[in-house]
């Protein structure tokens, strides 16, 4: 019926029931006539859209196989277990109900993380900061910017002393409480 409604020829007709029997898919432009010449197509080619089979077409089993599509890859053995290992941790776990060797990984993974986070020293870290506003008071001072800031820098090294100067009272104390315990009779020279 459509056929019939765009007046397609005979010649046509036949043109398109054959991509119809092969379920290919209809073509875009017609085929030249005897009676009309060819006209080239206006826009390039990259501009026109992919034409892509109406059906997939199925690879020749030589393709297939020259592409190497049936080799098989070797086999690479991954490291192996070590079974006496396996053996003594299967019998620590049936004999007591726990891994140990899991529990030993734990306690080291716990004693290394103590071992490399050493424990500040707050008095060092007061020190260092009162170091690194001395410097940046002589930035500011080489900048002519120095009064604005010197009077905030100035009390913050004021309150960094105080702490160093509590920190350093508490650490006297308890000095002299341990050289007391050593020595509960005073400074003896005769031992």
């Amino acid at each position: 019926a459509m056929m019939e409604e765009l007046k397609v020829t005979h010649s046509q007709r036949r043109y398109l029931m054959e991509f119809v029997k092969r379920g290919d898919a209809l073509p875009l432009q017609w085929p030249p006539t005897s009676s009309r010449q060819p006209v080239p197509a206006p826009s390039p080619r990259a501009c026109q859209p992919s034409k892509l089979p109406a059906r997939p077409h199925l690879r020749p089993a030589k393709v297939c196989q020259a592409a190497d599509a049936y080799t098989r890859e070797k086999f690479k053995p991954q490291p192996t277990r070590d079974l006496e290992k396996e053996k003594q941790r299967l019998q620590n776990i049936l004999a007591t109900g726990k891994d140990e060797v899991e529990d030993k990984v734990k306690q080291v993974l716990v004693q290394r993380k103590e071992e490399e986070m050493p424990e500040p020293d707050r008095f060092e870290e007061l020190v260092n900061e009162i170091q690194e506003r001395r410097e940046f008071l002589a930035q500011m001072e080489a900048l002519g910017q120095d009064k604005e800031y010197q009077g905030i820098v100035l009390a913050e090294i004021s309150q960094k002393m105080r702490e160093m100067e509590i920190i350093d009272k508490k650490r006297s104390e308890e000095m002299r409480k341990i050289m007391t315990k050593d020595f509960p009779g005073g400074n003896k020279s005769d031992l």
